[in-house]
C-alpha cells in the first residue's frame, strides 16, 4: 500500500482525481504516450460536443483500450467497479439523472488526465 492509498478517504474529490490521473500516466508505456495523449486531449471536447456515450464510442473505435481501462477505474458515481469493456454499455443503461452526474464526473476525470499528460508527456 502506498502512502497515497492510506489517506485516500481524507482527500477531496479533486485530489483523488489527480492521484488517479497521475497514477494512470505512470502505467502508459512510452511507446503509447503519443496516441494516449491524443485520445485524452479529444475526450473532454468530445463529451461536451457529443455527450458521454458518443465520446466513449469514439475512444472504443480508436486506440483507446488503455484509456478505457483508466476511465473505468476512476470510480465515477454510478459506474463503480465497471469493467473497461462494459463501460459504454453501463453508461447507456444509466437513467437521466445518473447519466448527467456521470457526464460531469467524467469531464473532471478527463480534465485531470489531460493535465497529467501535459505535465508528464510534454509537447512533441
Amino acid at each position: 500500500m502506498t502512502k497515497h492509498d492510506t489517506s485516500r478517504s481524507f482527500l477531496i474529490r479533486d485530489q483523488q482525481r489527480a492521484l488517479h490521473a497521475y497514477g494512470c500516466l505512470d502505467k502508459v508505456p512510452e511507446s503509447d504516450q503519443k496516441d494516449y495523449t491524443i485520445s485524452v486531449n479529444d475526450l473532454g471536447a468530445n463529451i461536451m460536443r457529443s455527450g458521454l456515450c458518443a465520446a466513449l464510442a469514439a475512444v472504443q473505435r480508436g486506440r483507446g483500450k488503455l484509456l478505457l481501462e483508466h476511465l473505468a477505474a476512476a470510480s465515477v458515481p454510478g459506474l463503480e467497479s465497471v469493467r473497461p469493456d462494459d463501460l459504454a454499455r453501463r453508461v447507456r443503461e444509466l437513467d437521466a439523472e445518473a447519466y448527467m452526474i456521470a457526464t460531469r464526473e467524467m469531464l473532471q476525470v478527463a480534465m485531470w488526465l489531460k493535465r497529467a499528460t501535459q505535465a508528464t508527456c510534454g509537447d512533441d
